[in-house]
């Protein structure tokens, strides 16, 4: 698990790598990662966007925005988590994600909260990459 916290969001990550879902001859290696994010402060915050940064194993890199997560703009009050599971496909049997959710809190100020970076990581790839 890879976990990071910014002003009191902790967001951790599981990368979990899909072997049913994966064809390595035909170059496609599948992931799934569950992810959590917990309010650790005293304020409500609402998940706004996300900014997903996703490169393959030569380096490749691609670019995820758009608004809140899976169709979704959770609202934590303070103690409150939210979960979600997700995946992304690579054509290289390794990888690593990071990205950024944007927060908004009650007062209106947005403020971005770090996803920490991981790997995907298969069983065909020769080391991990984080």
């Amino acid at each position: 698990m890879y976990s990071a916290t910014t002003r009191s969001i902790r967001v951790t990550v599981e990368p979990v790598y899909l072997e049913d879902q994966s064809s390595p001859g035909d170059n496609r290696y599948v992931w799934a990662y569950h992810v959590r994010i917990e309010n650790l402060g005293d304020s409500t915050v609402q998940l706004r966007t996300r900014h997903w940064r996703i490169t393959d194993a030569l380096g490749r890199s691609q670019e995820v925005k758009g608004a809140g997560v899976i169709g979704e703009q959770p609202v934590l009050a303070p103690g409150k988590a939210f979960e979600y599971t997700s995946g992304t496909p690579l054509p290289t049997p390794s990888g690593i994600m990071a990205g950024t959710y944007q927060m908004e809190a009650e007062s209106g100020e947005r403020f971005d909260v770090a996803i920490p970076a991981f790997s995907l990581d298969s069983p065909f790839s020769k080391g991990r990459l984080n």
